[in-house]
């Protein structure tokens, strides 16, 4: 599936240090550096009702960490995947009398837009689920193969094939994974995470409550593809699984997403990569905390969105909107009102005024102007200490304040590390 275009990304002088992110699991700050490539996998949108900000926050702290790997002087590959066939998106169709085909490609072009307009870094490989289902489908196979999986019978599926759930407990005893590992929480959290996220520990039949569906039989009125395991589609998490495994390998440095996700879509994902290779699935595991707005966090099922789109069509600079988004760090949960575009736009206006003040020579940016020669190194240093972005807008805010003039390298800095181009 095509991804977005690449915006620029200056080469600054010499290198920053890798970064230092929060990783879950382990609950501390954990180094990124790697003798490879660093492998990022994120887990995309389900297509319907993009891109609110709250997706777009989450986009934007894994560019930021993108950015550093690269001013780390590192080779990146990326990988994010679009759940383009899932409940939520069925039901969204069925509700707007659209075909579910419809909805999740004219969503998923808008969020193509949105990235874009944000400056986005792209991932390497922009994954559909629609597009790997005979890989989910094997590799299920093969869990069911491993006595990883079994069967627990069905009684509205066609010619009543049964669904397949994972099997937490054989897992557990298999391999690296245990319950618990990513996610840290208790069995009663996870029961009711699971319950409101769409697992179903009420079922009949399965082995532990937690178990999640791998394939789910076809049904009268759903999509569903022929495969190995016969007629079906799959679970929500196996898909996560395959599409990094089988594109990153089998171990990669970072898995991110919203905080939301962290129970239970990567505890399981984390567990069926684990289950498949042997293998611990991340290094760090890496989420960002929720944007809430009038009151109750930004959600779909609550419809309380503010998009995206809806502020650039209202005149809104992508700027302003991603100085707003950058202004809270990563891992904090924070309210979005209109006072933040505000506070974006101002912050916008201020710096492109100190970036096209005349350096001593008459040139824009002279890169002899005396200014600020630790704003490069401030910059990097707070994007380095888990994804500081407060802190570096802070150290720009400083520079603007002192009157001095910017030189080309801070305007590069804050353009490579930042994503904010004062030139244009």
């Amino acid at each position: 599936m095509k991804s977005w275009s690449r915006p620029w990304v200056p080469r600054l002088a010499g290198a920053g240090l890798p970064p230092r992110i929060f990783d879950t699991s382990s609950q501390g700050l954990a180094g990124t550096t790697t003798t490879g490539v660093a492998t990022l996998y994120v887990c995309g949108i389900t297509p319907y009702d993009a891109t609110h900000l709250g997706h777009a926050a989450t986009y934007l702290a894994f560019d930021t960490l993108i950015r550093a790997w690269l001013d780390a002087g590192y080779t990146v590959n990326y990988v994010q995947n679009s759940t383009d066939v899932d409940d939520p998106l069925l039901e969204r169709a069925t509700e707007r009398g659209l075909d579910w085909r419809e909805l999740a490609a004219s969503q998923t072009e808008l969020f193509r837009g949105d990235m874009r307009a944000l400056s986005i870094i792209p991932p390497d490989d922009y994954v559909a689920v629609t597009a790997v289902i005979p890989e989910v489908a094997a590799a299920v196979d093969a869990l069911v193969r491993l006595g990883l999986a079994y069967e627990v019978p069905s009684t509205d599926s066609i010619d009543g094939e049964p669904d397949l759930y994972f099997d937490i407990t054989a897992a557990a005893e298999a391999g690296p994974w245990h319950l618990g590992l990513e996610s840290n929480l208790d069995r009663p959290t996870m029961l009711r995470l699971s319950a409101a996220r769409g697992g179903d520990p009420e079922r009949p039949g399965k082995h532990d409550a937690l178990d999640p569906l791998l394939w789910r039989a076809a049904r009268t009125g759903e999509p569903a593809w022929h495969t190995v395991l016969g007629l079906g589609r799959p679970g929500w998490h196996i898909e996560c699984s395959v599409i990094a495994v089988n594109r990153l390998g089998s171990s990669i440095t970072v898995q991110g997403g919203g905080s939301d996700l962290l129970f239970p879509h990567h505890e399981f994902s984390a567990a069926h990569a684990s289950a498949l290779t042997g293998e611990p699935f991340a290094r760090i595991y890496s989420h960002t905390g929720m944007v809430a707005f009038e009151g109750e966090k930004m959600s779909k099922s609550l419809g309380n969105l503010v998009l995206v789109s809806q502020l650039t069509h209202a005149g809104a600079d992508p700027r302003a909107i991603r100085l707003a988004l950058l202004a809270h760090h990563y891992r904090t949960d924070w309210e979005w009102t209109a006072d933040s575009l505000a506070s974006g736009a101002a912050r916008l206006e201020s710096w492109r005024a100190w970036a096209s003040t005349p350096g001593v020579s008459g040139v824009l940016g002279d890169p002899s102007a005396s200014g600020n020669g630790d704003l490069v190194t401030a910059l990097r240093t707070a994007v380095a200490e888990d994804l500081d972005t407060p802190a570096a807008i802070a150290a720009v805010d400083a520079a603007v304040l002192t009157g001095a003039t910017a030189t080309t390298a801070d305007i590069d800095a804050v353009h490579s590390l930042l994503g904010i181009d004062l030139r244009a």
